[in-house]
């Protein structure tokens, strides 16, 4: 466990080192990125829904907050597994060592969880939705020109939230090895959750049906996952804490009937 004598001061300045080296990280990384944004703007560009756009800026700095958009994502990438790794390290002193080992899995699960998600709305959601909108405009009769910074900053509005709600199933497990959540609490929780969901499915969609239970079917199936996840995490940490409490008992029974020894 986490030493007990350690001061709330202490932990305050322990969290601020680990801060402190993801900011680090993170500006190195955005260094890098702001080398990578563009032949990553130039590849999406030659998407299938995009390649046909005629591209337009209608301020001098557009192309430059796209270029900085990327190189922030291409940063917050790179920078996730550090990130969750200094979370772990953080909260490992006061774990008992498997629930160390088990959270530790939880940061290549998370990354993968968040690519998932990202590749989920860009190759299957955003197309969808841009081929609405571009049905929309050519019903009224107009024709579309795209601004690049409004193209590319409607693309992250919906492929960042749809990447972050994939991280449901490993965040439920990660607070419940924290012993902050539980299942009980996702079952209580459930109906909420699910209005939530519709409200969310229905902003990063077009208003068609059919949009919306593409998007929100995957949804209540991420936080069923969650809640499954969660309560696999849960048994696993009953069963441990019984056999903990077992072994406790033992030594302390073992212990009490030992023969004090006289001495020489």
């Amino acid at each position: 466990m986490r030493d007990p004598e350690m001061s709330y001061l202490d932990h305050i300045q322990e969290l601020r080192r680990r801060v402190i080296r993801v900011l680090l990280f993170f500006l190195a990384a955005l260094v890098l990125g702001f080398f990578v944004a563009q032949p990553v703007v130039e590849t999406l560009k030659t998407h299938d829904v995009a390649k046909e756009i005629p591209w337009f800026v209608f301020n001098l700095t557009d192309a430059l907050r796209v270029y900085m958009q990327f190189a922030f994502l291409i940063a917050t990438l790179l920078t996730l597994p550090v990130a969750l790794y200094q979370l772990w390290r953080f909260v490992a002193p006061g774990l008992y060592p498997e629930e160390r080992r088990a959270a530790l899995l939880y940061i290549p699960l998370a990354v993968g969880l968040f690519l998932l998600g990202a590749l989920f709305a860009y190759f299957v959601l955003f197309p969808l939705i841009v081929r609405f909108l571009k049905a929309v405009a050519e019903n009224m009769g107009a024709t579309p020109a795209y601004g690049l910074a409004q193209y590319f900053g409607f693309l992250f509005n919906v492929v960042l939230p749809v990447a972050i709600l994939f991280e449901l199933p490993v965040l439920s497990m990660f607070l419940t090895r924290l012993r902050i959540l539980n299942p009980v609490v996702l079952r209580k929780f459930r109906r909420l959750a699910y209005l939530i969901l519709v409200v969310v499915a229905a902003v990063i969609t077009p208003p068609d049906i059919v949009s919306a239970v593409l998007v929100y079917a995957p949804l209540v199936l991420l936080y069923e996952i969650a809640v499954w996840s969660s309560r696999v995490v849960w048994r696993k940490q009953q069963r441990e804490d019984a056999e903990r409490e077992a072994r406790w008992r033992e030594e302390e029974r073992a212990a009490e009937g030992e023969p004090d020894r006289a001495p020489g």
